[in-house]
């Protein structure tokens, strides 16, 4: 008889052997081997941490192994067969996560532990797992019960369902569009690797002889085709065309998002409700480092206060210098000039493009250079071990990660390429193994972590490598950099190792601080080496990079603030069943958060799938909130000094000792605190911003 690889948990998961068929068997069988587990668990607990908190970890590793894989796939590897089954069996996962969370046996023995006698001699992180279990408890409604109960459970089917269907929906729309170009008129201004990656994807689509000389050239909304086009191409209709099919992505057609987005705020909304809170925000941030509302709006306006005149002088900037080159729009610009001009006035500015970067950073030499940091600063060494895994598609690598003496401490997949017919956009680290010790405590009963890195950059085109934008190399470092939290983790309890019980709002601190290291000269050379000539990057040129830092700093700040002024207006003051609708309070905040007003048929929130298809519900301000932290960690190397490599080795055995090692065994606050011995403050931010605190 086959087996099921789902129900093989033994090692890796096996991807060369996984199928769609095999997702509703395999999870019913497990879930059902769960329930029987979950109910003999409620007959014979004991307020103890091995009689209670043991047990449900066991039970939700298993349930996370074989789910986790599923969702990974959905993200890397989606098609027809694998939704079709996802939908089948999520409904009974999202059951069987409410019936152990609403498990009053189980609340009870956790409280009584929390009140016991034992509970001081639990470790820090023992004792955080455990009140991390009971707010969970609190929040999945264990307090709930008729009429309150059921209609709290329908929410979270239906919200389960909703989220998968908006990222399915985005999907599924940026695929749909696309538009190919005979004509080299229409490219003009189009950097020779877009006219590869164009002209590769117009083969893939039918036109057998498309070539990069010649065309056709296919331009879609993935990421390397929009953002170059929007760049470089000189066609300014064609750029209006694309940013109005960018901006109403999944918001018409068969793939709608708009009716879904009132009816996820309303079920948030009911659901907070149900559980004693005003607002979904203040349901979010119970679970979070910020301790309210206010705080976080406080943050967010210190942050706005000090960029919104330099994003209105960017702008103004912008007009000025597309008036001295005579452009006929220069006395209206629109939002599809936006980034045409800002890389024209980046060119003058600072005498180079951005694709004059990306010969230099073919991906292999960005990876030994990523690696080489991490050498230097944590003693980690990375080694390529391809084979020695399962992988999803064969452009898919595997590292291993070995401690100084030459012992293996981790591993992780890297799916470094866009597909845009399979793999969604952006980019994302998630949990394939988590750090475990077995209940003997013996060093050689520890499992090692594994982490799926994810990026969508450009692959390899016409027998050139992967040649990265300087963008895609330090998203490469903030994956990175997650990778590293969960990898390097010392915790043993697996509810708190790496990710796991980190706060939403402090765990972008290892990325951002990853992402730091991009613009630090040895790193740079390291990771850089032209793909014909072998050489690095000029100095010229990284001094060049260096100085443009700061281009447009207050412009960029702005837009994620926007965002996450949105995300928390939409979670905290909006009411779905009043007059006012998601893209009418879009506008409003966009009135004090944008120097330019959105378009009337703005429809971004129908592609905001960080807040209604991710976890950044009410927590989008999570990445400016860890900016502070990270920002703040990198100004420690900084004031050690960035060229003195025992004092840069000293600190970041610090750095990986606490911010890299607690994980969530210890409240992030302390962490920090940990590690610079003191609290954080903006002013590295603002600083490696070239902005002013207001």
């Amino acid at each position: 008889m086959e087996q099921n690889p789902l129900l093989v948990q033994d090692g890796l998961p096996r991807f060369d052997e996984m199928r769609a068929e095999y997702v509703v068997p395999g999870m019913r069988a497990l879930l059902e081997e769960l329930t029987g587990e979950l109910e003999a668990l409620e007959e014979s607990l004991e307020p103890t941490w091995e009689g209670t908190v043991e047990p449900l970890e066991r039970m939700g590793d298993r349930l996370g192994f074989a789910w986790g894989i599923v969702g990974h796939l959905m993200g890397v590897k989606n098609s027809d067969a694998l939704r079709r089954a996802h939908e089948q069996v999520q409904g009974e996962v999202v059951s069987f996560a409410l019936r152990q969370g609403q498990s009053r046996p189980i609340y009870d023995a956790l409280l009584r532990l929390s009140e016991s006698e034992a509970w001081s001699g639990l470790a820090e992180g023992q004792r955080r797992v455990v009140e991390s279990l009971l707010r969970e408890a609190r929040h999945a409604g264990v307090a709930l019960e008729g009429d309150a109960k059921r209609r709290f459970n329908e929410i979270q089917q239906e919200l389960a369902e909703l989220a998968t269907d908006f990222s399915n929906r985005v999907l599924d729309a940026t695929k749909a569009f696309s538009l190919t170009l005979r004509d080299a008129a229409e490219i003009a201004g189009t950097p020779e690797s877009w006219r590869q990656l164009a002209a590769q994807a117009a083969r893939e689509a039918g036109d057998e002889g498309a070539s990069a000389q010649t065309g056709p050239w296919r331009l879609t909304l993935d990421s390397p085709s929009f953002v170059p086009f929007m760049e470089h191409g000189a066609r300014r209709d064609l750029r209006e065309k694309l940013y109005r099919a960018f901006i109403s992505r999944a918001a018409s057609g068969e793939f709608d998002n708009t009716p879904l987005l009132s009816r996820i705020l309303a079920l948030r909304l009911e659901e907070a409700r149900l559980l004693g809170y005003e607002s979904y925000a203040e349901l979010s941030l119970a679970s979070k480092m910020a301790p309210d509302v206010t705080a976080v709006s406080r943050l967010l306006e210190e942050l706005r206060s000090a960029s919104y005149d330099a994003a209105v002088d960017d702008l103004e900037t912008l007009r000025l210098f597309a008036k001295q080159r005579a452009a006929p729009e220069a006395d209206a610009l629109r939002h599809w000039d936006i980034a045409y001009w800002a890389e024209r006035l980046r060119e003058a500015r600072f005498d180079y493009s951005e694709e004059d970067l990306r010969p230099y950073f073919p991906l292999e030499r960005v990876l030994e250079g990523l690696f080489s940091l991490a050498e230097r600063l944590f003693g980690i060494q990375v080694e390529a071990v391809d084979g020695e895994a399962a992988v999803w598609h064969p452009d898919v690598r595997y590292f291993r990660l070995r401690d100084e003496g030459g012992e293996p401490i981790a591993s992780f997949f890297l799916d470094p390429y866009s597909r845009a017919a399979e793999k969604r956009g952006g980019a994302w680290m998630d949990e394939c193994v988590s750090r475990r010790r077995s209940r003997a405590g013996a060093e050689a009963d520890i499992r090692l972590p594994v982490a799926y890195l994810v990026c969508n950059q450009a692959p390899p085109v016409d027998g050139h490598p992967s040649l990265m934008s300087f963008d895609e190399v330090t998203t490469l470092f903030h994956e990175f950099g997650h990778g590293l939290q969960h990898m390097l983790t010392r915790v043993d309890q697996l509810m708190a190792a790496g990710i796991r019980n980190v706060e939403w709002d402090a765990v972008e601190l290892p990325s951002q601080f990853m992402e730091n290291w991009c613009y630090q000269r040895e790193t740079v050379r390291a990771m850089s080496a032209h793909f014909e000539t072998a050489e690095p990057l000029p100095d010229g040129l990284f001094e060049k990079l260096s100085a443009a830092r700061t281009y447009r700093a207050g412009s960029d700040m702005l837009r994620q603030l926007h965002f996450a002024c949105l995300d928390m207006e939409l979670h905290h003051n909006h009411r779905p069943d009043g007059d006012t609708s998601p893209f009418e309070l879009q506008r409003r905040v966009a009135e004090r958060t944008s120097v330019m007003a959105p378009l009337e048929e703005d429809r971004f929130l129908c592609s905001f799938s960080h807040i209604f298809a991710g976890g950044y519900a009410a927590g989008y301000y999570s990445y400016k909130w860890s900016e502070v932290l990270s920002a703040d960690a990198f100004a420690a190397f900084e004031e050690a000094g960035l060229d003195d490599a025992r004092a840069l080795r000293r600190v970041g055995r610090r750095f990986r000792d606490t911010v890299l090692a607690l994980g969530g065994s210890r409240e992030p606050m302390r962490v920090f605190e940990d590690f610079r011995a003191r609290k954080p403050t903006p002013a590295a931010l603002l600083r490696h911003c070239g902005l002013s605190a207001p």
